[in-house]
Parts: C-alpha cells; sequence; structure tokens
C-alpha cells in the first residue's frame, strides 16, 4: 500500500478503516482478477483513490459529517452511477450521480459492489454499450 494512502487509511475510525480495507480489496482482488495491469493507488482530494487503464477512477472515503455511512466515489461524468441506480436501486443507496453510499451498520453487499466495481474498472470497454453491458 502506498505510505500517502495507508497514513489516510490510519487516520479513520476502526469501524470505517474495516470496511474501507474490505472495498480496496475488492478492488485490487477484481483488477487481478481480470488481469486489468497495475492498479495504481493514491490520495485524491484527500481519499483515497484506485485506476487501471481500462477503467474510470474511483474513491473511496468514511466523512466525519456522516459518521454511519461510507462512501465509493466515482466520476460524475460517466453513466456508472446512473448505470447502478438503474440495476440495483433497490439494493444501493446513491448520492447524485457520484456516489454509493454504503452502511457501517449493515452487511456489504459483497455480489452487488463487486459487480459495480467491475463496471468502473473496465469502463473504457463498456462506455457505449447499453447499461455498460451489464
Amino acid at each position: 500500500m502506498d505510505k500517502v494512502v495507508k497514513d489516510r487509511f490510519d487516520e479513520y475510525p476502526d469501524n470505517a478503516r474495516i470496511r474501507l480495507k474490505e472495498l480496496r480489496c475488492l478492488v485490487l482482488q477484481i483488477a487481478a482478477e481480470l488481469d486489468l495491469g497495475e492498479v495504481e493507488e493514491s490520495l485524491k482530494w484527500g481519499e483515497p483513490s484506485y485506476s487501471v487503464k481500462t477503467g474510470s477512477p474511483l474513491r473511496m472515503d468514511w466523512k466525519l459529517k456522516s459518521p454511519n455511512n461510507y462512501y465509493l466515489f466515482f466520476n460524475c461524468q460517466t453513466k456508472l452511477v446512473d448505470t447502478f441506480r438503474e440495476l440495483y436501486s433497490e439494493v444501493l443507496e446513491f448520492q447524485g450521480n457520484r456516489a454509493i453510499v454504503l452502511s457501517l451498520s449493515e452487511p456489504l453487499p459483497k455480489t452487488t459492489i463487486k459487480h459495480c466495481l467491475e463496471l468502473a474498472l473496465t469502463y473504457q470497454q463498456r462506455k457505449n454499450l447499453p447499461l455498460l453491458g451489464a
């Protein structure tokens, strides 16, 4: 893990850090399974950020102003969140066209989140397909 990113993870409360590390592991696992090449891990706007050449960058964070939630952020210029809303509005909560809102008190909907992450990490190949080829 990048030192700057590790330091940021260390700043999160324990319950948020555990969940965010779970998301990080999913990102790295999906990138490896799909052979997407190197995952660039950095901080963007103070938030852990992940990108691969085939995808659209994504970020994750926990915010003090909303301490019961943590977030997966996507580029609002993409069709990602609109597609996720179309596919998973009964399972996920969204913030505008930029984020999936996850609750610290509920289990991660792992299968759904893995699919969303896969669509984000392969966005460049899918962006012209209806519902991103989902």
